[in-house]
Parts: structure tokens; sequence; C-alpha cells
């Protein structure tokens, strides 16, 4: 489980006015809410959630976010982004309590060579970069690890294909696509030019079909 610590305090004033005042002084509106508190307003470093962001999977990493010298463990839920100058305007954290599951996205980590890759020149699409699981906050694992090792050309990996740690419930339908071996660009072209050689079927041609009554348009003179 990965996690990491992050200070906060507490805010009295609401509202939009002063939730823009409080970014012009470098710092960010947030709320903290979950196990039965009422939802609690407060302002963290904008300096300091900037750079713990670049360091840790929002997602699926535990803060120990300590308030007016009060620290308790909570998952970030929610991040709002200013839409075009892209800086956080409001952040929520969740408080979370050992035994009370909560559902979480964790990263895939693609490990090893596929064969096809190796052996064939394939190509390793992949097609799902994250899952959602239902997990206890004490078992967030910090990525699932996907080995491609043994996948050749023309197959692929699904959810069901997964080695889950124990404890760990996947919500995402098992059927699902994780990841592909495709075969290499030459090939694929050498077989689209295949089908233009002589001997192909013609393209059906889709032509205008003449409702009754309606006149044919004569060339223009």
């Amino acid at each position: 489980m990965a996690s990491a610590s992050l200070s906060a305090a507490v805010r009295a004033d609401r509202g939009t006015g002063v939730a823009r005042k409080l970014r012009q002084t470098g710092h960010v509106p947030a709320v903290i809410y979950g196990h039965g508190r009422e939802p609690q307003s407060l302002t963290v470093n904008t300096r300091e959630i900037d750079k713990l962001l670049t360091q840790i999977s929002a997602a699926s990493t535990v803060i120990d976010l300590t308030v007016d010298g009060s620290t308790v463990r909570t998952l970030i839920r929610e991040i709002q982004r200013h839409p075009f100058k892209r800086h956080i305007v409001h952040i929520d954290f969740q408080e979370l309590v050992a035994g009370e599951k909560i559902t979480v996205s964790v990263p895939l980590r693609f490990t090893g060579t596929a064969e096809g890759v190796r052996n064939s020149g394939g190509i390793l699409e992949e097609v799902m970069h994250q899952v959602h699981l239902r997990v206890d906050p004490s078992l967030i694992p910090d990525h699932i690890n996907v080995d491609v090792t043994h996948l050749t050309i023309g197959h692929s990996l699904h959810i069901r294909d997964l080695l889950l740690p124990e404890g760990v419930t996947v919500l995402d339908d098992t059927k699902a696509t994780i990841c592909v071996c495709a075969a290499p660009k030459a090939a694929v072209e050498t077989t689209v030019a295949a089908e233009g050689e002589p001997g192909a079927p013609e393209p059906e041609l889709i032509r205008k079909v003449k409702v009754e009554g309606e006149e044919e348009a004569k060339p223009a003179k």
C-alpha cells in the first residue's frame, strides 16, 4: 500500500469569493468527509499538493492528512482543475477506516516482453491502464502486474487473467480486454495490398434510388 503525508488547515468561511482569495494566497480549498462525519472545509498549500501529485498515484495512495495537529487516513476522491489553466481549484478527501471497504482505481503495470513482439516483430497494444477494485484501505495495492511474456500475435489478456492479491475484488467486466499483441505494421499493409489485387471482389457502388415519378437529371448544355 502506497502512502504519503500532507498538512491541511480548517477554514470557516465558504463561497466562491473566499475560494478565489485562498487561491490567490497560494492555497487550495478542500473538504474532508466520510465515516459518518460532517463534511469539513479545509485548505492545503498549493505548492505542497502540486509536488505531492507528481510523486504519487492520487487514486490509490493513502494520504495521512494532518488537520490542526490531528492525523487521519484519507484518499483523494476528486481533483477539480481550471478548464484552461489546469491549476487545482478544489480537492475532496475521504476519511478511511480499517474494515470499511472502498472502491479505488489502481494502475496496471505491464511486465516482460511479449513473445509475439520478441520473436515476430509484433506490437503490444495496451487497451486498459487501470482497474477498479473493492478493497480494505489497508490492502490497497500500489499496482497490479500484467505479465505479457507468453503473449503471441493475435492473442490478448483479459481482466479474468489477472493475478489479484488476496482480499481484493475486481469490479470491471472480467471479459474486458487489457492488452493485445497485434501483427507488425508491415504484415498488415501487405494484407491490405493483397486485397486490392486482380481477382479481389469489386466494391459495391451505392447509387441514388430513383423515386417513382421523379425525373432523371438531364446533363447541362
